[in-house]
């Protein structure tokens, strides 16, 4: 058989349709079969375990961009670690192989494997941080929210872009004590406030759909490392976001400016975060507004729903897949 060429922009769609989805797919059964354990770290490390091992065997050259923490903290899917059989583009690897650990150990809704993929050199560096956020949709003009209003301004504005009055609007806010403030505030506009406990990527993603999530905005601070991951989402398929590092002490200035952020108070946008073609793939753990989670059947079938978009071609593709022979898949 003739030795099949695929350029680079052609792989990038190959692994869009296939491989992509096959990365989230393994690493959400594997945490799935962990589900309500009450044992975070092995969930976490089964979904780890199966990323790693299926992006190892993609035709790509991969650097881990966004990870599960730097080289002396994490010891798979660190920052900077190289995965791919090498033999493929550059590119960028970010990834959350169980996000909302916590929902997964306690078989709560909203836990997913998501990873994001782009161009070599495109994607944002982001020390593991804290960073605040503020997020919309698409279908809205530049410029309807801005970083720096107050949280009733931003509702009043996205209220008018929309043609509502504020309380039509519903954010989306995690449950911290340090959003007190911040809900408060949301809600003296009249605005519905959602609350979730964990989920910050899956909590951007929901606002790019609100007759089907039911949320408009996303507010607050949350992991600087989640904010590039659902960058990657948002500009495959629009919408407006804007982040700032909080970078509060020296130690985690002089730690972003190894990374290369020179500077400290810069307001990222988007683009800012994700610059070239990129994919996103989502897969659910537990059954949430955005993803079903996986499930089990008696005829040794599992279900898995993943949602894998691409921003060069605005492709947003939902697939749920039935696999055959457990052992097999768990295997890989």
């Amino acid at each position: 058989m003739a030795e099949i060429t695929v350029k680079p922009d052609q792989l990038l769609e190959r692994i869009l349709t296939l491989e992509l989805v096959r990365v989230t797919e393994r690493a959400a059964v594997a945490s799935a079969s962990l589900r309500g354990r009450g044992d975070e770290k092995a969930a976490d490390k089964a979904a780890v375990d199966a990323m790693r091992r299926e992006l190892n065997r993609l035709p790509i050259a991969g650097r881990i961009v966004i990870g599960e923490g730097e080289r002396d903290e994490a010891p798979m899917l660190f920052i900077g670690e190289e995965l791919g059989t090498g033999k493929g583009p550059a590119v960028d690897i970010a990834v959350d192989p169980l996000e909302g650990t916590t929902l997964c150990a306690k078989n709560m809704p909203g836990s997913i494997a998501v990873m994001a993929m782009a161009e070599g050199g495109t994607m944002l560096y982001a020390p593991d941080v804290y960073m605040d956020k503020i997020a919309i949709g698409p279908g809205y003009p530049k410029g309807t929210i801005d970083i720096d209003a107050s949280v009733a301004d931003n509702i009043h504005s996205l209220a008018k872009a929309k043609g509502v009055k504020p309380h039509e609007i519903t954010t989306l806010i995690l449950d911290r004590p340090r959003h007190a403030a911040i809900i408060e505030a949301a809600r003296s506009t009249g605005a519905s406030v959602q609350l979730i406990t964990d989920g910050d990527v899956a909590g951007v993603i929901h606002t790019t759909d609100p007759d089907e999530t039911g949320v408009d905005i996303y507010i607050g601070t949350g992991g600087a490392p989640e904010g590039v991951l659902a960058a990657a989402a948002l500009r495959c398929i629009g919408g407006e976001m804007y982040t700032r590092l909080i970078l509060d002490t020296e130690e985690k200035r002089e730690r972003a400016k190894k990374m290369g952020v020179s500077d400290p108070k810069k307001i990222y946008t988007i683009h800012d975060m994700v610059q070239g073609d990129c994919l996103f793939a989502a897969t659910g753990v537990t059954t949430g507004n955005l993803l079903k989670g996986v499930k089990y059947r008696r005829d040794d079938i599992v279900t898995t729903h993943t949602v894998v978009m691409r921003s060069a071609t605005g492709t947003v593709r939902w697939i749920e897949a039935e696999h055959r022979n457990l052992a097999k898949f768990h295997l890989g």
